[in-house]
């Protein structure tokens, strides 16, 4: 029964990881990447769909991504989707390819990108403590129901701590590495 809550535990911490590296690649560097708009909603057909399943994405030099929808009749709609997703981004299309200059970030502008990304870490933070709490509070009504002993119950404490701070060292990781990028002019 312990080593499911660590496995669950574990489980939902990877998870909550992912879940904030992917929130911090989209946070946009001064460099142009695919990551920033691939995740920006195209109402088109009908339904909703992510800009990474219309089009092939690509970044052709540090300044500019290219969006090449898979259907040419998608073009304007893609560009005004981009337009739209307050990326602050100005698209313009030649023919069957968009083209999206990626501006150089001011220095005020970073420093808000980096609160941003400090707080995106922090609340990733939060989520695996909230984690821990939820682990450790089975392994204590475990322990209290006699379905562990007192030393089990301490060892799997000790596991899921060494869980707790492995993955919040990986959130700092993050945040320290896409702070980095940020301040490279």
């Amino acid at each position: 029964m312990q080593q499911e809550i660590e496995q669950e535990t574990r489980k939902k911490m990877n998870h909550s990881v992912e879940l904030i590296k992917a929130e911090i690649a989209a946070v946009r560097t001064g460099r142009a990447s695919t990551d920033f708009i691939a995740p920006v909603i195209v109402d088109i057909y009908g339904s909703k769909m992510p800009l990474s399943q219309l089009a092939t994405l690509a970044t052709p030099d540090p300044q500019l991504i290219t969006v090449t929808p898979y259907d040419r009749s998608a073009v304007k709609t893609i560009e005004k989707a981009i337009a739209s997703a307050d990326l602050g981004l100005n698209p313009s299309s030649e023919g069957s390819v968009i083209r999206v200059p990626v501006p150089v970030l001011t220095a005020e502008r970073r420093k808000e990108l980096i609160k941003h990304v400090h707080k995106l870490g922090e609340e990733g933070k939060v989520a695996i403590r909230n984690l821990r709490r939820d682990a450790n509070d089975k392994l204590k009504k475990l322990n209290k129901d006699k379905q562990i002993s007192q030393d089990d119950e301490k060892s799997a404490l000790e596991r899921v701590q060494k869980e707790t701070d492995a993955h919040t060292k990986a959130i700092e990781e993050l945040v320290k590495s896409k702070e980095q990028d940020l301040m490279k002019v």
